[in-house]
């Protein structure tokens, strides 16, 4: 039996106590999971409440049956209204839909998200606008079926542009396709790995907050209706 897998590694710009990323995992009603990720603009206690406000919405709106691109464009509408226009975020959700079963990718974000899948390498980074910009914000989604070995990753643009003091990369960089091509247990061993190797290239002080999200389509060894969800969370001092 196929199994859905996803996991979350993140921290916070250096020397500022709150990050202005925001994860959450919610249940579809109808079957599967989806995996959110927001970026507040800029970071600190202002880019949080903006990423918490945004997830908030859209997880509300996802476990209400609302579509994804739906619930990305309300979210939006919600930024924009609540902080008339000048705040912005960014979003990616990742949804593995059983009523359709499809893996959904909404994006509204510059980063890109890879999809590896039978050792091809697809790089989704069609051009999207971030939440809260305006009222003619459209998600760009990507539906894929849901398949056995499937690997899809996506980061915020702490871990994108992690080592780089100016201009953007293009697509995905050279180092996260190379830890994505060293064979991982599980998505979170992989999301640690992004995760680790972005804070090393930024000399162990990340410039940015940084986020890693994995999912991944495998074969289940346990019965069908075993669910895990494991949570880890520093006490700060």
């Amino acid at each position: 039996m196929l199994a859905v897998e996803s996991a979350v590694a993140k921290t916070g710009k250096y020397a500022v106590p709150e990050s202005g990323d925001s994860a959450e995992v919610v249940e579809r009603p109808r079957g599967g999971m989806s995996l959110i990720v927001v970026d507040g603009q800029r970071s600190g206690r202002a880019a949080k409440a903006v990423s918490h406000l945004v997830i908030r919405k859209a997880a509300s709106l996802i476990l209400e049956g609302v579509r994804d691109g739906a619930a990305a464009r309300a979210s939006s509408d919600s930024l924009l209204v609540s902080r008339r226009g000048q705040v912005s975020a960014d979003l990616t959700v990742l949804s593995a839909d059983m009523d359709t079963r499809s893996i959904v990718i909404t994006r509204n974000t510059p980063c890109p998200v890879l999809v590896v899948r039978g050792g091809e390498r697809q790089i989704i980074d069609e051009p999207s606008c971030p939440l809260g910009t305006g009222r003619s914000v459209r998600p760009q989604v990507t539906e894929l079926p849901l398949e056995e070995g499937l690997l899809i990753v996506t980061f915020t643009d702490g871990v994108w542009e992690a080592g780089l003091l100016s201009t953007r990369p293009q697509g995905v960089p050279d180092w996260i396709l190379a830890e994505v091509a060293v064979p991982a247990t599980g998505p979170l061993p992989l999301a640690d790995a992004i995760l680790a190797a972005a804070v090393a290239r930024d000399q162990g002080r990340p410039r940015d907050d940084m986020t890693v999200a994995v999912m991944a389509i495998r074969q289940n060894g346990e019965g069908p209706n075993v669910r895990r969800l494991h949570v880890v969370f520093p006490v700060p001092y």
